[in-house]
Order: C-alpha cells, then sequence, then structure tokens
C-alpha cells in the first residue's frame, strides 16, 4: 500500500512529535502523577497513547486568526493534578523551540514556521502536500 501525501506530511510531524513526547517526558514525567486509565511510559506502539503526554497536531483553516491555516499543536498532560500555569508556559517554551528545530531538518525547501497565536502554538507556511 502506497502513503498518500497527507500520510508521509503526518509521519514527518509525528517523528517531531515523539522526540517533543521524549523530552516532556524526561523533564516532567516522574513529577506528577500518571492518570489511573493511562499506560506506563514505553508500553504501547504509540507515544501519545502512554505516558504522562500526548502530543498531536490537527489542521485548521484558520478561521478568526491572523495567521491562517496551520496545525495547531496540543500538549496534553494525562494526569488528574493541576499543573500550574508557570509548567504549562514552560512547556509550550520547550515544544516552540523543539519544533523550530526540527522544522528545517524534516522538511528542507520549505517555509515553515511555529508561532503564537493567541494561547495556540501553530505550525505555519508551506503546507503544500506535492512536496512531501
Amino acid at each position: 500500500m502506497t502513503l498518500t501525501n497527507l500520510e508521509k506530511w503526518e509521519a514527518k510531524l509525528k517523528i517531531i512529535f515523539d522526540e517533543l513526547d521524549d523530552i516532556l517526558e524526561d523533564n516532567f514525567g516522574n513529577k506528577y502523577q500518571l492518570h489511573p486509565a493511562r499506560s506506563n511510559r514505553g508500553t504501547t506502539s504509540n507515544k501519545s497513547q502512554d505516558g504522562l503526554f500526548d502530543v498531536t497536531a490537527n489542521f485548521s483553516l484558520g478561521l478568526g486568526s491572523n495567521y491562517g491555516r496551520g496545525y495547531i499543536l496540543k500538549i496534553k498532560m494525562v494526569t488528574l493534578q493541576t499543573i500550574p500555569t508557570e509548567i504549562h508556559k514552560e512547556i509550550n517554551n520547550i515544544a516552540m523551540k523543539k519544533i523550530s528545530e526540527k522544522l528545517p531538518e524534516l522538511f528542507p525547501d520549505r517555509n515553515l514556521k511555529i508561532i503564537k497565536d493567541r494561547n495556540l502554538i501553530k505550525i505555519l507556511g508551506d503546507l503544500n502536500l506535492d512536496k512531501v
């Protein structure tokens, strides 16, 4: 079976998100109690399904945004504990730094960037699937 260009694009994004997941798990995974229904880190075949973090992105048309269409990053901490705002900010800063480093490596010859769009983190730029 041949992958579509969209599947290839999202597989490359998944590489970035898995690396980010590892960084976040290393830094914060032992500081918060895992949700009782969540599998321990490394016990499933997909990093977004185990451990404290679930890092994903969804495409948005950008309606109501000053920046237009892009992929909105979602970093979910799977715990019942309350996470302080400053920790959320630190996690977002780590995410933006890591993603900005990895985008040019995995998507060369594209003008991709990661920005804050109000309270969202968004990947913008040349999202043309013909170039995957």
